[in-house]
């Protein structure tokens, strides 16, 4: 395989668009080496050394993916921090990361500002695009520095916090690597052809946030393949739509909420966009109703490719002709990946038994950021697992059923909240959905459903009867909602993860869940 890398494209053709910002901003992979060059100097000149951390706070923006290259040149650490949260959760990261030097964006202001005070973090180590207070201007990083590659390059890693869903988010920090940047960005190519993805061509389109593993892994590493790389800010149907248009879309990575809000889409806007320039859409972070998924197939073909892993590592993969013969699958074992399925002691379970997923990663051994108790309490030898439970089917697919944690036992019985999820996102008034156990006196806990309606929809005693009545007819007796309460938003995070956790605890204060 030939050299790989966005250094190694930006000097054999640096003339190809290399990014398009949010606002359009275009760069070519010349003008967007000679900026992360300028960053890779200018950060050696804050006196940063090898292994150290630049934590940053950007949305999808040129200066995220200019620390990103440029930090991987040199050997450091990047944490990309979520923007959504507060000041205290910010300032937490910023201490268990032990982060050397920060940057941040002005719209995110209150909460940094928040985070840098009660961290103690140093203040001359802050640098802003844009204004704020006490904080250098984050140009002043590259000023007067050269645009030529550094020396003594090496490459650099990620250290990655999972989404705190259940929890505190953990730091999963693994050793750097070693050897050129060239190295690491190899890895990614070998990842990107089991999506079929080509180097040397294409447009990836990065809809979700960049601070999560996977937009942030196949955004990156489309440039490490020679892409043009296309930024959204703030999602929209509409916008994405526009964007697969405008630019020739040919790569992404998409969440199944963003395939639900597109499929409510009035037929006369689906059709009005032309998205026959799609070859491999990436789909992952939570279940996909089987339905939806054949929808969306039908709408922009064969085109619609799945992957299950974590921050931590490991997974599987599907593709779209792989998946039409076993729907619902996540697939089977990336290359050098290990699954399996395992019962409460450990021990391996034969296909069709539902038990806890492990995985082995082909990436090597992680921690938990200074906590040896989560790293081992999520480990089977040198398997490790995030909660998740599914099997096997008879011809070594993997089907997953939910989220350990999520699993509603009712008179004794299992009840899965996503087959539950998947039938009610088809129902034409139903916007989002979660479904959880509530406190029963009798069963234990009861299925709860909480809906958002779709915009002009009003809730109602007659629409909760008539999504129950929508229940009865697809699902059997004992997994139909016992109650249905409507909310004007869910809360779910914008990698499409829902944090199940914040509703759940509503109903759970002051009880003993024993999941």
């Amino acid at each position: 395989m030939a050299t790989m890398g966005f250094w190694a494209w930006a000097q054999q053709m640096p003339d190809r668009l290399a990014l398009v910002t949010a606002d359009d901003e275009q760069f070519t992979y010349a003008q967007l080496l000679a900026r992360v060059n300028r960053l890779a100097h200018g950060l050696r000149a804050q006196g940063l050394q090898r292994g150290d951390l630049v934590a940053v706070v950007l949305p999808n923006e040129a200066a995220w993916v200019e620390t990103y290259m440029a930090v991987h040149q040199i050997g450091l650490y990047m944490t990309a921090i979520n923007y959504h949260l507060t000041g205290s959760e910010i300032a937490y990261i910023l201490q268990n990361s032990e982060a050397k030097l920060a940057i941040a964006d002005a719209r995110y202001a209150e909460a940094v500002t928040v985070a840098i005070k009660e961290s103690n973090f140093p203040k001359e180590r802050c640098f802003a695009i844009g204004q704020i207070p006490g904080f250098r201007a984050y140009e002043t990083l590259s000023a007067g520095q050269p645009d030529t590659l550094p020396d003594q390059r090496e490459a650099g890693q990620l250290m990655l916090y999972t989404s705190g869903t259940t929890g505190r988010p953990k730091g999963v920090r693994r050793a750097l690597p070693g050897g050129p940047p060239e190295a690491g960005a190899m890895q990614g190519a070998l990842l990107a052809s089991m999506f079929d993805i080509k180097a040397g061509e294409g447009v990836h389109l990065a809809q979700g946030p960049l601070y999560h593993a996977a937009p942030g892994a196949f955004a990156m590493g489309g440039l490490h393949l020679g892409q043009s790389l296309v930024l959204m800010d703030k999602w929209t149907p509409e916008a994405c739509l526009d964007r697969i248009q405008k630019y020739r879309v040919t790569a992404t990575h998409m969440v199944p909420t963003m395939f639900h809000r597109l499929l409510k889409l009035p037929e006369a806007e689906q059709r009005r966009y032309d998205v026959s320039s799609l070859k491999s859409v990436i789909h992952a972070a939570a279940p996909c109703p089987v339905e939806t998924k054949q929808k969306m197939m039908a709408w922009w073909g064969p085109v619609i490719y799945e992957y299950y892993a974590a921050t931590e590592g490991g997974g599987a993969y599907v593709k779209p002709r792989d998946w039409l013969q076993h729907p619902g699958t996540v697939g089977k074992p990336f290359p050098g990946a290990m699954l399996k399925i395992l019962d409460e002691s450990g021990q391996e379970l034969p296909q069709g038994e539902v038990g806890t997923i492990y995985m082995g990663s082909p990436l090597g051994e992680f921690e938990y950021y200074k906590d040896k108790e989560k790293t081992a309490k999520a480990r089977q030898g040198n398997l490790f697992t995030v909660g998740d439970v599914g099997y096997f089917d008879k011809d070594g697919w993997l089907f997953i059923s939910d989220r350990k944690t999520d699993m509603i036992i009712s008179g004794g019985v299992n009840i899965y909240p996503a087959e539950i999820e998947a039938v009610l996102h088809q129902h034409p008034k139903v916007a989002d959905v979660a479904v959880f156990g509530v406190p029963d006196d009798d069963w234990g806990e009861s299925v709860k459903a909480i809906v958002e309606p779709l915009p002009g929809v009003s809730a109602s005693p007659e629409l909760a009867e008539e999504i129950l009545i929508y229940c009865r007819e697809k699902l059997a007796s004992y997994k139909v909602p016992r109650s249905v309460e409507f909310r004007d938003s869910l809360p779910r995070l914008t990698t499409g993860k829902l944090y199940k956790r914040l509703l759940r605890d509503e109903y759970w204060q002051g009880r003993d869940r024993k999941i």
